[in-house]
Parts: C-alpha cells; sequence; structure tokens
C-alpha cells in the first residue's frame, strides 16, 4: 500500500481549485458536499463555477500569489501542463496536499470514487493506476447500500447521547447490532422512516433491545446472471443469517451473502425432490422462530411456478413476518437476450406465462384453452411435454406456422436459442437435445391469424 486512506475533517479548511473547466467543475462538485471553503484560481470561469462565485459559495481569484497559504489541499487542472507543473510547485512550497488532475506523477492524493450515503462514506482508491476500475467497483457497492441508509445513521446518531442515558455500558453493543439490523432498520429501508424512528425510540426509552424476531424474505434470483438481481434482493442476502437456495440459482449469486450466513441447499428437480415442500416450509419457519432473518433464494421470480403461496401461508400461520422480493422472470430475461419483445404493438397485445407440469395427481395442462390471436405465450418447465404443448395449441387453433422461441439456461453462459414453428416444436426438442430450464415462447401473431381468414 504505498498510499494511506484517511478521512479529513473540512469545516472551515480552505480548498484551492486551480482552472475554470469542467474537470475543476466535477472535483468542485465533491468539495461541495463538505464545509470547506473553496478558492477558485483561474482568469475566466465556466457558467457552473461563476455561478458558485456569484451566490457567494465560492471565491474567485486570478493571482496565485498566496493563494496557496494555509489551503489544506489544492486541485489543478488548467489545460496547460507547464502552467499545472508550476502551480504544484508552488502549492507544495506553502504546505498543501496537491492533486494535479490525470497526472499521477505530480499528486501527492489521489480522488477516490466516493460512495455517498452521508454521513457513511465508502472511498474506492486504485493509487492512480485504474480509475476506471474504482468507478466499477464504486457501481458494486452502490447496489449493495440502500439509498436511505445515509438518513437512518444519521437518526441513530442523534440517539447516541439518549443510548447512553437509558442503556447500560455492557447492553449497548446488542442494541446497536439490533438497531442497524432489525425491524427498525427494515422499516426504514422500506421508506417506513416515523415507523423506524418510534421503534429506535420505544427501545431507547424501554432501556434495552426488543427480543429479536424472525423474518423470512422470500427472495428472486432471477434468471441466473448476478446483475439481473434487484437492489433489494441484495440487500436481503447481505442481512440474511440463513439461506435456503434452488438448485437453478447461480453460485456467483451466493457471493452477494454475507460470508457468515448459513446455506443450506433445498434443490429441487422436475418430477422429483430429495426437499419436500412441507419439508422446507418446516425450516424456514423453525429457522425464523429463534429470531434469524431467512432468505429463500428462489431462481426467476418468487410469485411465478415458485411455490410462495405454501411458504406464505406457513410464515403467517405461525406468525412470522414474511416478504417477497420479486425477480426477473426466465421469460422476460429470454425475451430481451433474443431481443424479441413479449409484446409488439398490432401484432400481440396479451402476453400469458404457462407451465408444462402440475402437481402430480393433477389433470396436465390444457394449452388449447390459451390459443388466442394477438398472444404471446411462455411455457416453463415444459421441454419434456414439447409434444402435448404442441398438440394442444394446434387443437385449440393455432396455426401450426407460428413461430416459436425455445430459450435455454436464459441470461447464463450456457445460454442457448432455437427458433422452429409450431408444427416443429417437439421435434426440434428432440433434435437439438434441448434440457431444463428452458422457455418455450409462442407467439401468435395478428398478422397470421388474419392471413388464415384470408385463405379460409
Amino acid at each position: 500500500m504505498k498510499t494511506f486512506p484517511m478521512f479529513l475533517k473540512m469545516a472551515g479548511r480552505r480548498v484551492v481549485l486551480c482552472g475554470g473547466g469542467e474537470e475543476i467543475a466535477r472535483k468542485t462538485r465533491l468539495i461541495l458536499k463538505t464545509e470547506a471553503r473553496i478558492t477558485l484560481l483561474a482568469h475566466a470561469l465556466d457558467a457552473e463555477l461563476q455561478a458558485l462565485v456569484d451566490t457567494g459559495r465560492a471565491d474567485h481569484v486570478t493571482d496565485a500569489a498566496g493563494v496557496f497559504d494555509n489551503a489544506a489541499l489544492v486541485f489543478i487542472g488548467t489545460g496547460c501542463p507547464a502552467w499545472d507543473v508550476a502551480l504544484a510547485v508552488q502549492a507544495r512550497a506553502a504546505g498543501a496536499v496537491v492533486n494535479v488532475i490525470d497526472q499521477p506523477e505530480l499528486c501527492d492524493a489521489f480522488t477516490p470514487s466516493i460512495v455517498d450515503r452521508d454521513p457513511v462514506v465508502v472511498a474506492i482508491g486504485t493509487e492512480g493506476q485504474a480509475p476506471v476500475l474504482g468507478r466499477a467497483i464504486k457501481t458494486e457497492v452502490e447496489t449493495m447500500l440502500s439509498p436511505r441508509l445515509g438518513s437512518f445513521v444519521a437518526l441513530a446518531g442523534r440517539l447516541r447521547g439518549a443510548v447512553a442515558q437509558h442503556i447500560a455500558r455492557p447492553d449497548r453493543r446488542a442494541f446497536w447490532e439490533w438497531a442497524f439490523t432489525g425491524d427498525a432498520f427494515r422499516a426504514h429501508l422500506a421508506g417506513r422512516e416515523r415507523a423506524a424512528a418510534s421503534m429506535l425510540k420505544a427501545a431507547v426509552e424501554a432501556g434495552a433491545a426488543p427480543e429479536r424476531r424472525g423474518h423470512i424474505a422470500l427472495v428472486g434470483a432471477g434468471p441466473g446472471a448476478r446483475d439481473l438481481l434487484t437492489l433489494r434482493a441484495v440487500q436481503r442476502l447481505q442481512q440474511a443469517d440463513i439461506i435456503f437456495y434452488d438448485r437453478l440459482v447461480d453460485p456467483e449469486v451466493l457471493e452477494l451473502a454475507r460470508r457468515d450466513a448459513d446455506r443450506v441447499y433445498v434443490g429441487k428437480a422436475v418430477g422429483a425432490s430429495a426437499w419436500p415442500q412441507e419439508r422446507i416450509d418446516q425450516l424456514i419457519v423453525a429457522e425464523a422462530a429463534q429470531g434469524r432473518r431467512v432468505v429463500r433464494l428462489k431462481s426467476g421470480d418468487p410469485s411465478i411456478f415458485g411455490r410462495a403461496t405454501e411458504e406464505i401461508t406457513a410464515a403467517r400461520l405461525a406468525g412470522i413476518e414474511v416478504e417477497v422480493v420479486p425477480g426477473i422472470t426466465a421469460a422476460s430475461a429470454a425475451a430481451a437476450t433474443i431481443q424479441t419483445p413479449l409484446t409488439e404493438r398490432g401484432e400481440t397485445d396479451s402476453f400469458t406465462i404457462s407451465t408444462g407440469m402440475c402437481r402430480p395427481g393433477d389433470a396436465a395442462p390444457d394449452s388449447a384453452t390459451l390459443v388466442r390471436p394477438g398472444t404471446t405465450t411462455a411455457f416453463y418447465m415444459a421441454v419434456d411435454k414439447a409434444r402435448d404443448v404442441q398438440a394442444g395449441l394446434i387443437r385449440g387453433g393455432a396455426p401450426a406456422a407460428c413461430p416459436v422461441d425455445i430459450v435455454a439456461a436464459a441470461s447464463t453462459q450456457q445460454e442457448r436459442h432455437v427458433t422452429c414453428m409450431l408444427g416443429d416444436l417437439a421435434a426440434t426438442v428432440q433434435a437439438e437435445a434441448i434440457a431444463s430450464p428452458a422457455v418455450i415462447m409462442v407467439r401468435y401473431p395478428k398478422s397470421l391469424a388474419n392471413a388464415a381468414r384470408q385463405v379460409a
């Protein structure tokens, strides 16, 4: 480590920025987040910087004589390399810490990529070697930290005095762990700021954190690709004490979870399962009953063929708080990756999701009832039932010429895309050796229906 990261108090300190263009304007926007006094050294300023001077937020000087005296930081970006070097020499001689924009060899310090959840600030530095990478890491961290995090931390900070007064020293750590992981924290992140504040204040008045309550989150892991998770899904993974996950969840998704979270594989295969649904229901409820934060991680969206009803019912019967975190479902991911929208104005104005499988003992799904011109139908868990799907749709009146897209393992490195006509669906699945997970998408465009009527 060639540089030492440190957060500086900036209230009342002076920062000098040399230059009047966009590069300096970008640095000025960062300094404006602090309480520092700003001095701009330039012969001319762009409109943004001039507005800061006009409103009194910054001072403007054109002469470098004495400008660096008592300056805490100096940023230099005049556009003239020789002038930048000369100013850096003067600023350093005056005892200031210097950053010359895009010239790391002339810098005493480097500007990190910043994730700002004031008063929580995360700074990512690469010692000037890879600023683009620093920005990419910043994007990753941005997804993990709720935009509401800072305001909750500020609220907790305002209560520190009351906590010290009402809660015994040995109990304070437990209180703060509850504050930043429990019901109040989740309520605030969900937008219920008043409820969160009331919970915190009630706990302070009571002199202790309330008994920890369990929580179950049914989280959609999306179609496979890690970067298709929702921000809320990532947050729940970060908060989980234990995660029960399905066989189709990519291992990279699990890497987003807390390192110390327990992980339990409860994978299911179509038509067979070593983990009956009743057992999974019992396990997640039992863990939550011990005050643990449980994530039931499912591929796709929990509400679409995800057995969510059984798990929601089990949680409610046990009096345990439960939430559903939606995920991107396979049909949406498949349509996106092949760039064929699920609806098209004038051709397909309806979208239906169906399945090729039902519970043992139930009647097989009847695809004939789904046939309607202007509809795209996505069939899940239907690869092994492709012949039944094909026969049912044609029996219901769908032309054999309906276009079909079959997308296997959508959004993953194993993704495959095969096209055919409805009349060739079963033969194509067999010839191409398509295996689950796959989505079969059948389009019945209005133009095809109109053409068939004209021929008739």
